[in-house]
């Protein structure tokens, strides 16, 4: 198990994640497109986006619309989808910081087809914890951790940009 003293070094991870996405980005099909799920993978698409020198805006897509457990959290104000792109036969990377049941990811890619028709999607993660309930899987994952179930890992990111990860129990 991950304790909090052992939470991993997010810094270091992001610096793994640029380089899979790197490579990811200059193979075939060229012209991928970023979008990352609010609020930890827009983080993270927003600065890939700028240290990958990608033109344009990397997207933010939501899944709160389309989530299964939505009669219980209701719509977050704050997470709007907003796609910069046209996604009709587009080749998109989501990008998101934690893998955890795939529900989210089963919920954003709903929410992006209601976009449009994309050639391609797949899926890069600062961090993949396992658990899986849907059959989804990273193309890039920085690191895999291993954690409780009552546990949740959440990305923050201070006044600087400085992304951490904090260690929170789920809530009853």
């Amino acid at each position: 198990m991950t304790s909090p003293s052992h939470l991993p070094d997010a810094e270091a991870l992001y610096s793994e994640l640029l380089a899979g996405v790197k490579k990811l980005v200059a193979a075939p099909p060229q012209g991928t497109l970023l979008a990352g799920i609010t609020s930890g993978g827009a983080w993270l698409a927003e600065r890939l986006q700028r240290d990958l020198g990608l033109p344009g805006d990397a997207g933010v897509i939501s899944s709160s619309m389309h989530r299964d457990d939505f009669a219980q959290r209701g719509l977050a104000t704050s997470a709007q989808t907003v796609l910069p792109f046209d996604v009709n036969g587009a080749h998109v990377l989501l990008v998101d910081d934690v893998l955890y049941t795939g529900r989210t990811l089963r919920a954003v890619i709903n929410e992006l087809f209601d976009y449009g028709r994309p050639a391609s999607v797949r899926l890069a993660v600062l961090v993949d914890r396992g658990g899986r309930e849907l059959p989804i899987e990273a193309t890039v994952c920085a690191a895999r951790v291993t954690l409780a179930d009552d546990q949740l890992l959440e990305l923050a990111r201070d006044d600087a940009g400085r992304l951490s990860f904090v260690l929170e129990s789920k809530k009853a």
